[in-house]
């Protein structure tokens, strides 16, 4: 028996490759499934069976292209009800594969189709749960993100899933081991740990929604507080992921099209696509295109997408180093943005020589922001999340987290000079270009961010340990 986990540290998602005796099993694959394919193939073996542990929002499962190459069997958890043929399991149905045994636990709370699928070795031994977003380490998945359709509230799912874990999750053996859905960084829970695999029994210890005293209304109560609004493109992918979409070799040919300058300009105006530049922050600031929207490949880049621009269908142009266009396009589809229509052939360079208008940021040094800001005390704004900003933060400083922004945008000065900082200097030049494409331009940008402001003489607030707030 052969279990893998193909992390992929963008999406903070875990996929699952699991084989015995020439069989088998995928769950939760990513868009782009020939990695899986060239995989099995090496070692001589079919896959069988495309488990999902339930309809995700976060990002476009591979689910439908794998099946469409492979013959394999797509299996969702009870209740589930998708716009294509796969086996809706019962709950506790067993799925041989090779010499051992998959058994689909139906665990329903972060959404009501979400199962777990616990794997059992060849001797019949349970071996490990792969648990989906149903629990993380050290976290469980947020209840409110299914409440729509399933037609209740968050408070009534995380009554649902407080069962769901002490019924069938909670009396396995602590030897258990845990593969996730999904790791630190992730939008899908509150609190997670940056390891991406444990033992439960571990877990029972470590994670505070297993608790073994906790009561039911305590389970709601500590699960639902602190949530923060989902990202607007969750329902989107969703739908998705139900209903079907067109194969990544579809979205990548569509996209990997290089235009030249005078060709850009006019696919831009005629189609009013977002030009979106994904070089590295430090390029970005120099120059770019007017109104183009930054957010780097170098960061936590599909997140960001589908946090800032929403719109799945919205056109896309690029602005791309030419050997990393595939690499942008395909993960743009990773969140269901498939609508790239083109790229910048030659990049800002061409675009310079070109002679067409650039854009820039005025980006400064901490140490030159702590030297100015002592004489101009101009606004300051701070773009990382509620609790970084509640754990140290430069005195004076407003917070406006980079999630919001775009809900926030009367809070920035129009005609005044200001500053934007972030944790490294990643966030804050996201924030500075969609401020800028909003007509904000008396922006400066602290290269460095927070980190390096420390570093400063700049008085700051006495530092709270993020588990204490």
């Amino acid at each position: 028996m052969k279990v893998e986990q193909i992390y992929t540290g963008c999406l903070a998602q875990g996929a699952y490759y699991i084989e015995s005796n020439g069989e088998v099993a995928i769950i939760d694959p990513l868009r782009e499934v020939q990695p899986y394919i060239d995989t099995a193939n090496k070692n001589g073996a079919v896959i069988k069976y495309i488990f999902e542990t339930h309809f995700h929002a976060d990002f476009v499962s591979g689910h439908l292209t794998l099946a469409e190459k492979t013959g394999a069997d797509i299996v969702y958890g009870p209740t589930a009800s998708p716009k294509f043929d796969c086996v809706v399991a019962q709950d506790n149905q067993e799925f041989k594969l090779g010499d051992v045994t998959i058994i689909a636990l139906h665990t329903p709370g972060h959404t009501m189709e979400s199962t777990t699928y616990l794997l059992r070795d060849e001797n019949g031994n349970d071996h490990s749960i792969f648990s989906g977003d149903t629990l993380f380490l050290g976290d469980v998945g947020r209840p409110d993100l299914a409440q729509k359709a399933a037609d209740l509230t968050q408070e009534e799912l995380a009554g649902i899933l407080y069962r769901s874990l002490r019924t069938k999750i909670m009396p396995l053996s602590d030897e258990v081991i845990v593969y996730p859905g999904h790791g630190a960084g992730s939008a899908c829970g509150k609190n997670m740990m940056k390891e991406t695999v444990d033992t439960l029994g571990n877990q029972k210890k470590m994670n505070y929604a297993l608790r073994a005293d906790m009561t039911k209304e305590e389970f709601v109560q500590e699960v639902t507080t602190g949530l923060t609004p989902p990202p607007a493109y969750f329902p989107m992918n969703v739908a998705m992921n139900k209903n079907g979409y067109a194969s990544i070799e579809q979205v990548i040919s569509k996209g990997n099209k290089g235009l030249t300058p005078d060709e850009f300009e006019v696919a831009a105006n005629e189609t009013e696509a977002l030009i979106l530049d994904v070089r590295h922050q430090k390029k970005f600031v120099q120059a770019f295109v007017p109104r183009s929207i930054f957010i780097g490949l170098d960061g936590s880049f599909a997140p960001w997408v589908g946090a800032m621009i929403k719109d799945v269908n919205q056109p896309i142009l690029l602005v791309v180093e030419e050997n990393q266009v595939e690499e942008a396009i395909t993960r743009l589809s990773r969140v269901g943005f498939d609508n790239t229509i083109g790229y910048l052939k030659g990049g800002m360079e061409a675009w310079v020589e070109a002679g067409k208008e650039i854009d820039k940021i005025r980006s400064i040094s901490a140490t030159a922001f702590a030297n100015e800001w002592k004489n101009t005390q101009n606004p300051v704004f701070d773009v990382r999340k509620q609790g970084e900003y509640d754990a140290e933060h430069l005195e004076g400083a407003h917070l406006t987290p980079l999630d919001f922004l775009n809900n926030h945008l009367a809070e920035f000065p129009k005609e005044d000079n200001f500053y934007i900082h972030c944790a490294g200097g990643y966030r804050s030049v996201i924030a500075t270009s969609i401020l800028k494409s909003r007509g904000y331009h008396n922006i400066t940008d602290v290269s460095g961010g927070f980190d390096a402001i420390q570093k400063t003489e700049l008085p700051r607030t006495d530092y709270v340990c993020p588990s204490t707030l």
